[in-house]
């Protein structure tokens, strides 16, 4: 989330298994089909435009476009995703490549979560999907660099490719990621708790400490 009047920028990821999205679409699916029954798949779940009743959201209700939000939120937890998540206030950062920064942090802690599952014995290679935006080819270059030359805290070691961007139209999990993000972006921009609280406790932890979500 990037606009200049906006306190906080926010990234967020959902990790899911590779056998997953096909079940997650289909929850997602049917919260959309309330709103099109007959081309659910025409509806994208976006928290913003959900929740303020923009564009084709206008003439729904307040309390069906906000539970539609909190059922899909819950999707991540009933399907046992694992969120991650950076949290930055950009006065704090003033000269910084937020970006940049909100990239390094996500990704290193989504590698570390790769990294604890191969030492339990469960070796998997991750894959990052963006939404399209204007900063591809920034975003790739610094995870090449990340891979190769490191980044703060070591080198990335556990992804299989360098992001992949995808329209948002046609993935649920980019949507979904999109609604975490700005459950997040509510939390701590207005102290609105009402998403957040839905996922507040499926952010990557172990031994009962929380490592995928860095606020700063």
């Amino acid at each position: 989330m990037t606009d200049s009047k906006q306190r906080h920028f926010v990234l967020a990821g959902v990790s899911v298994f590779e056998r997953t999205p096909h079940w997650i679409e289909a929850e997602l699916d049917a919260i959309a089909a309330r709103f099109d029954a007959h081309e659910p798949k025409s509806v994208e779940l976006h928290g913003s435009p959900m929740r303020t009743g923009a564009k084709r959201w206008r003439h729904v209700p307040f309390a069906d476009r906000e539970q539609a939000i909190k059922d899909a939120l819950r999707v991540v937890v009933t399907k046992q995703s694992r969120l991650f998540g950076a949290v930055l206030d950009k006065s704090r950062f003033s000269g910084q490549d937020v970006t940049q920064v909100a990239f390094e942090q996500v990704s290193s802690r989504f590698d570390q979560y790769l990294g604890r599952l191969h030492r339990q014995g469960d070796t998997q290679r991750g894959l990052i999907l963006f939404d399209k935006c204007s900063v591809e080819r920034r975003i790739q270059t610094m995870a090449r660099e990340f891979k190769t030359t490191g980044h703060t805290f070591g080198r990335l070691r556990n992804l299989a490719e360098v992001p992949v961007f995808v329209d948002s139209e046609a993935s649920r999990l980019i949507q979904l990621a999109d609604l975490v993000a700005y459950a997040l972006y509510r939390h701590h921009e207005f102290n609105d708790s009402v998403f957040y609280d839905v996922i507040k406790n499926a952010f990557d932890s172990d031994g009962g400490e929380i490592h995928g979500l860095y606020c700063r």
